[in-house]
């Protein structure tokens, strides 16, 4: 696949010597997408850094959800601040473990906590499921603050791609039910428009990562015939939210070259608009995901950079080490 000519020159070189092999989720059933899980559980991830300590809980219910905590070594005695992460996987991959190096970051550089939640993925688990548990996950923190050594004052929630449109979804939830008070909100390129109408929706059939057709079947999974329709809750699609008062303050991000870039600059305009304190940073030449796929390269270095830098000044973290990952 020739590359778009806007994609940045390092990344473009870089995927040139190297190229991608994407996912193609377009025409899977059940059979084949358990496969590309499969496949991607078995070609590992980082681990967490050695700085960082790791632990599974289960959440309490009928319903076997688990959340993977994360905090430092060696942190100050007060209570950290904390990050409820969502990963990625366009609602029907991933897990915590695949944002394990991401997140000790956090905990390392943004001195804070992080607790990321394994929701249940779609289409065997539809909306409402995954962003219930996202939901249940940021209560238990809350819950728990003593026990995990954590600020229920300094309670942030956020993730990347679909787990950023669950954040933001997440965060709809915790004003709308009166609680948890989140701090803040750390929106990813995230997925938040099931109605796939914008001019970038419809530009990139082709891209180095998510293509559109991805994204049709990420929702689809998610949400059945519903899709696309009139009758989509806020809580499975932010997008189609039409009151964002009252919301934390929100970063959000995303790449020139991907399916998001238009409603994720629709959501952060109407995030200010609405009075919510909102820094958008659209990231020319990128691609959906490019930070996590070229970490050690310039652009998606200043990408990771700027995360650190909006936790640390939303949160306040305690502790700073030098280790990275």
């Amino acid at each position: 696949m020739p590359y778009d000519p806007r994609l940045d020159p390092e990344m473009a070189a870089a995927l040139a010597a190297e190229p991608l092999s994407p996912t193609v989720l377009d025409g899977l059933d059940r059979e084949g997408l358990a496969a590309v899980r499969a496949a991607r559980a078995n070609a590992g991830f980082p681990p967490p850094a050695e700085g960082v300590l790791v632990r599974d809980h289960r959440l309490p219910g009928p319903d076997p959800v688990r959340v993977r905590v994360y905090r430092p070594r060696a942190a100050d005695p007060r209570p950290l601040p904390c990050l409820v992460w969502i990963h990625g996987g366009g609602m029907v991959l991933g897990t915590p473990e695949a944002d394990d190096a991401r997140v000790s970051r956090y905990v390392l550089e943004a001195g804070c906590a992080v607790v990321s939640v394994d929701y249940r993925l779609a289409p065997e688990h539809p909306y409402p499921e995954p962003v219930e548990d996202c939901y249940r996950a940021l209560r238990w923190t809350a819950e728990q603050a003593g026990a995990l050594g954590i600020d229920p004052e300094r309670l942030a929630v956020g993730g990347i791609s679909a787990g950023g449109g669950l954040a933001a979804a997440t965060a709809l939830l915790a004003r709308d039910r009166g609680g948890p008070r989140l701090a803040f909100q750390l929106l990813l390129c995230p997925m938040l428009d099931d109605r796939n109408t914008t001019h970038s929706s419809r530009e990139f059939t082709e891209a180095v990562t998510w293509p559109r057709a991805n994204n049709l079947y990420g929702w689809a999974a998610l949400l059945g015939p519903s899709a696309g329709g009139d009758d989509v809750s806020p809580y499975a699609a932010p997008a189609r939210a039409t009151d964002l008062s009252g919301l934390p303050p929100a970063y959000v991000d995303v790449g020139e070259l991907e399916v998001f870039r238009d409603e994720c600059a629709q959501y952060a305009l109407r995030l200010i608009a609405a009075g919510v304190s909102t820094e958008f940073h659209l990231w020319p030449g990128a691609f959906h995901g490019f930070d996590g796929t070229l970490p050690h390269l310039t652009l998606p270095r200043r990408a990771a950079a700027e995360q650190i830098a909006v936790l640390r000044r939303a949160l306040g973290g305690t502790h700073r080490s030098g280790a990275t990952t």
